[in-house]
């Protein structure tokens, strides 16, 4: 998972810490032209700093040194807020947590807020959820009975084993009923509010443990990532981005489940980052999109796919050029469309050096032995740079 998410540009957690890339100090990269190379701040710095975020043109990441923190402990604070709290706290709460994000709900006003610090720097936590578990998650396993009346058999409605479903897994079953309905979707997305709204509280554990996160079965999600000033400064245009596109779903009537995740990393010295910035203090926001793949059906599936293509169509046309925001590169759809591929490859060299890049595949895969479809509609290569 380090190396996948190194290689794409890939979101961190918290907008003190850097993107995984940063953590890298030095590699072995085994090429096709210059066999195994050694790569570090000190020993060909420029080479080093492109390959972190190679995209897997450069070579085989065959050693890397990584540091380190001790592994340790976190608490994590859950807890439902609204855009108007986050807007009045949006910058403390930036700078005193280590980690932080929110899940917006669409159709809603109801933004989750998920905090996660140092036991050292916490008062032990007085408050315990009033609900357990299974309260929780009840007025959601009876919407899906109510909805399964609606749209299936009332057999099918008493199934018993709804009982032992996660609420991702009911989220997936309840979708799959009609998962593009924009009124049952939204139902979906205010019992996922109230469910929120009951699982307020702190929790112990491993970092890794804590930062993980069930997002759900199969899916389709567009991130992209852009500049939101510094940790001292922020320009709050991440806030300002999700108002946009929250407005935008309501007016495009789109069906969008939730959440839209909203999370925040420093800077990288990686240039082929979608966060790279020469300036230090400098800070990104990562926001994701998410269309779910509950069924199996092949219509079904196809016309959510389209309907997903929609919706991040409309996101891009009305918010990316704005905000400078980019895909990260493992969320980067080919278009088939050769006209909408000349503008994707425009816009990439507007933000990363493309030329660079293409420069040093030509260096060390000259017969392109690593290249792939992706790569060579993303970032092609012309004869001259090719005979260079």
């Amino acid at each position: 998972m380090m190396e996948i998410r190194s290689t794409v540009g890939a979101h961190g957690t918290g907008a003190r810490l850097p993107p995984i890339d940063e953590q890298v100090i030095s590699m072995k990269l085994v090429t096709p032209a210059k066999g195994t190379i050694e790569l570090s701040r000190e020993k060909d710095p420029d080479l080093f700093y492109l390959a972190r975020c190679g995209l897997g043109g450069l070579g085989v990441v065959a050693e890397v040194t990584l540091q380190c923190v001790e592994r340790h402990q976190l608490i994590e604070h859950t807890f439902v807020s609204n855009a108007d709290e986050v807007k009045k706290n949006h910058k403390k709460w930036l700078s005193e947590n280590k980690h932080i994000k929110y899940l917006w709900i669409p159709y809603t006003d109801t933004v989750v807020v998920v905090q996660c610090n140092p036991p050292s720097r916490w008062r032990t936590p007085k408050f315990t959820s009033k609900y357990g578990k299974d309260e929780a998650i009840q007025h959601v396993r009876d919407l899906y009975h109510e909805s399964l009346k609606k749209y299936r058999t009332k057999a099918e409605s008493n199934d018993p084993e709804v009982d032992q479903l996660s609420f991702t897994e009911l989220r997936d079953r309840l979708l799959a009923l009609d998962p593009l309905d924009k009124d049952h979707v939204i139902r979906i997305n205010k019992a996922e509010a109230e469910y929120w709204k009951k699982s307020e509280g702190y929790r112990m554990g491993w970092s890794d443990e804590i930062l993980g996160f069930d997002c759900g079965g199969q899916q389709w999600v567009s991130e992209t990532c852009f500049p939101a000033g510094t940790l001292a400064k922020p320009n709050m245009k991440d806030l300002d981005y999700i108002e946009e596109l929250l407005q935008l779903i309501e007016k495009e009537d789109i069906p969008a489940p939730a959440p839209i995740e909203q999370r925040w990393t420093a800077c990288s010295r990686s240039p082929m980052s979608p966060a790279s910035s020469s300036q230090e203090d400098d800070i990104f926001s990562w926001v994701g999109i998410i269309m779910y793949l509950p069924t199996s059906d092949a219509r079904q599936r196809k016309e959510i796919t389209e309907e997903f293509f929609n919706y991040r169509s409309k996101t891009q046309t009305n918010l990316w050029d704005g905000y400078s925001a980019y895909e990260h590169w493992a969320k980067i759809e080919v278009p088939k469309d050769k006209d909408e591929l000349a503008e994707l490859q425009a816009r990439l060299r507007k933000r990363f050096p493309v030329d660079a890049y293409n420069k040093a595949r030509m260096e060390l895969d000259p017969n392109k032995v690593l290249s792939n479809a992706k790569l060579e509609k993303l970032f092609p290569v012309t004869e001259v740079q090719h005979e260079k």
